[in-house]
């Protein structure tokens, strides 16, 4: 993961050992190459500083000098609005707004998931059915382009690789016509802003690789 050296880094960004939306926060910032702190801490033992400066004492929380921010996707945008090469977004407005609704269907669709993928029982179950079927429904269109509808890496991908990177732990095994996107998961794994980005807790998600 991205860290400070020796001084303090001006930007602290309070993480989830294994929590999606964190995690798409903390590639943004090893994809941009960003000097921060990035603490772990558990959500149910939030420090202080969470606790008083977020009113939803959530995660991830991002403090950058006097300003605070606590939505996962907000902290992206900022992020690559402060800090601009290489570009997460695409400069053209048309293109910009249909990278945005791509996030949004992801985090409508998909993220909000996650609190079933990680229970247990029907919920689960049925949790896990919807999240396979929609990537078996996306798969073909990674082999038009080498990142999520687009020739370029963007947030879009930020947000899809931490679920893909969780799909063992989610007890979901793709079918072979979802080739295209497994090719497309093992590339993204492979970039070094992924592998800087992964906290031990999401290094043993596949561990067994």
């Amino acid at each position: 993961m991205a860290v400070s050296a020796s001084r303090r880094a001006v930007i602290t960004l309070f993480s989830g050992e294994n929590c999606a939306y964190s995690h798409r926060a903390r590639i943004v910032l090893n994809e941009k190459n960003i000097t921060a702190d990035v603490v772990c801490v558990r959500e149910e033992a939030l420090p202080e500083d969470v606790i008083e400066l977020n009113p939803y004492q959530s995660l991830p929380t991002l403090i950058d000098r006097d300003l605070v921010l606590y939505n996962s996707r907000i902290i992206m945008e900022y992020l690559d609005e402060r800090y601009p090469h290489p570009p997460l977004l695409p400069v053209d407005p048309v293109a910009r707004a249909q990278t945005r609704t791509f996030l949004y269907r992801i985090e409508r669709d998909w993220y909000s998931l996650l609190p079933d993928l990680t229970a247990r029982g029907a919920k689960q179950t049925e949790a896990a059915k919807i999240l396979r079927d929609g990537l078996i429904a996306i798969a073909p269109i990674f082999e038009q382009k080498p990142f999520f509808m687009s020739e370029e890496f963007s947030l879009v991908d930020c947000s899809l690789v931490p679920l893909l990177w969780r799909l063992p732990a989610f007890g979901i095994e793709m079918p072979k016509q979802a080739k295209p996107l497994l090719a497309y998961a093992e590339r993204m794994f492979a970039r070094p802003s992924f592998a800087e980005s992964l906290t031990g807790t999401e290094k043993a998600i596949r561990s067994g690789r």
